[in-house]
């Protein structure tokens, strides 16, 4: 019996085009085709003359999840306003300002248009739409009401976006003040210091203590500069490449972050607050309850908080009371038991938790202001008495000197 050959999927590539249309309007546009010949041949079937076509660059821009959050606010506001979802596509993707953006619309676009579901065509970008997106896409199409939630999903984008943001935001600037103040440091001790020391080398005269404690450690930096910069620079390389790698790492860094002075409180409140906005847009949309923990666990971004939630999950599906299983998890604050339990009586569980979510995301926004408010002083004196520090300690024999004349 003879075996048919196995047919090789056709590679196909993204051209650019342009033409005119029946009116003589210079119209264009791209297409997905095996070669040029093809899309030449597909416009002519529609009309399209005075043909020229280019394959597209592939842009080297990022898909950011900024992108991401302001793609699904743009679609959910079309769709809301009667606009045909292929055509808000084509608005949306036209219109954006990354090209990256705009093809991996006009792909999602495509599958559309060859039967693919929405949440089929979003789920094979993985990388860009996680697990929670596509099950809210899922539900909206099945119950048919996809313009509100969308706009429910990108409110939700919204506020965990806002959310990363104002943690990025307090911790970037000690983060940056220390880099500022190593690399001052450096650059004093490896080539003003050794200034110094000529000139004192001159004085015949015993140097006082703090200066030749800077001295010394100044010999040091300009001896060992390479492996000083090396080893943090190796440090640090090592440190994120096994983080992003090791999941035993990440848990215990997790960990870590929460039980940090002043910052692991600021963590945990955005952690729960992120916890409880999923949960709360997941059981709006009508995921049920066990399915939804799928989507929060990984939502809340930290360790502590996805096994908290897979064990949730597990409590609740041996028929365990939802507020009973956070409870025993001992990583919720009692507000927060409380205001579940509450939902669960009446019935307005997504509700309560959108208030707490509510809640701790004002918690968080208070927490940064203090937070940035506090820090200002304590580094501006760290930076005092540093950089001062190794200013007194060199002038200190000059000014030993202008008492003995």
């Amino acid at each position: 019996m003879a075996v048919a050959p196995k047919t090789q999927k056709v590679k196909e590539n993204i051209y650019a085009w342009e033409g005119k249309d029946k009116t003589g309007k210079r119209v264009k546009g791209e297409m997905r085709s095996p070669g040029e010949a093809g899309v030449s041949a597909h416009l002519r079937r529609q009309g399209i003359v005075d043909i020229k076509v280019k394959r597209a660059r592939r842009s080297t821009q990022p898909v950011t999840e900024k992108d991401i959050t302001l793609f699904t606010r743009q679609l959910a506001t079309m769709m809301k306003s009667g606009v045909p979802l292929l055509q808000a596509f084509d608005i949306v993707g036209k219109g954006h300002s990354n090209p990256s953006v705009a093809r991996l619309l006009f792909d999602i676009k495509t599958d559309v248009e060859t039967g693919s579901s929405l949440q089929q065509a979003f789920k094979k970008y993985p990388l860009y739409f996680d697990e929670l997106f596509c099950n809210l896409i899922g539900a909206g199409e099945a119950a048919g009401i996809l313009d509100s939630l969308l706009d429910r999903l990108a409110t939700y984008k919204e506020k965990i976006q806002a959310i990363k943001s104002k943690i990025k935001s307090a911790l970037f600037y000690p983060i940056s003040i220390i880099v500022v103040a190593f690399v001052i440091t450096a650059v004093i001790m490896i080539f003003v210091i050794p200034a110094f020391e000529e000139l004192f080398s001159s004085f015949g005269a015993d140097l006082p203590a703090p200066t030749l404690v800077v001295m010394a450690i100044s010999k040091v930096f300009v001896t060992y500069w390479w492996l000083i910069f090396g080893g943090i620079g190796g440090g640090l390389y090592t440190f994120f490449y096994f983080w992003k790698r090791s999941r035993k790492m990440q848990d215990a860094m997790d960990r870590l972050m929460l039980k940090l002075p002043i910052f692991g409180e600021l963590i945990r409140k955005a952690s729960i607050a992120r916890w409880a906005r999923t949960l709360a847009t997941m059981f709006a949309a009508g995921v049920p309850l066990v399915e939804a923990f799928d989507s929060v666990a990984g939502a809340a971004g930290n360790a502590v908080y996805f096994d908290a939630t897979k064990y949730i999950q597990r409590e609740v599906t041996t028929g365990q009371n939802l507020t009973v299983a956070m409870q025993n998890t001992e990583v919720f604050p009692s507000m927060v038991l409380q205001m579940v339990a509450i939902g669960e009586e009446a019935g307005s569980l997504d509700s309560m938790l959108s208030k707490v979510a509510d809640f701790y995301e004002g918690e968080v926004d208070d927490a940064v202001e203090a937070l940035s408010s506090l820090m200002e002083p304590i580094i501006m004196a760290v930076l005092g008495v540093l950089i001062g520090g190794m200013v007194i300690a060199m002038y200190l024999p000059i000014f030993k000197m202008g008492q003995v004349v």
